[in-house]
């Protein structure tokens, strides 16, 4: 699970993340950190489109190589 330390410094830098569900790469989500809570994270898209995901996935930095799962 991703620390609030993390999600805080994603948010206050701006840094854009991906956020790795499962094994495809298609189905990442990739934006910047808003706000979250102890069981999801807000991410705005680049559409401006917002979505709540679970604190559960892997949040990486989006410039970073992709970490491969399972």
């Amino acid at each position: 699970m991703v620390t609030e330390e993390q999600l805080d410094h994603y948010r206050i830098e701006g840094t854009e993340v991906r956020v790795v569900r499962d094994a495809l790469e298609l189905n990442d989500v990739i934006g910047i950190v808003v706000a979250w809570d102890e069981e999801s994270v807000i991410i705005r898209k680049g559409n401006r489109r917002v979505v709540k995901l679970s604190r559960s996935y892997l949040y990486e930095p989006a410039a970073a190589p992709r970490t491969e799962l399972g």
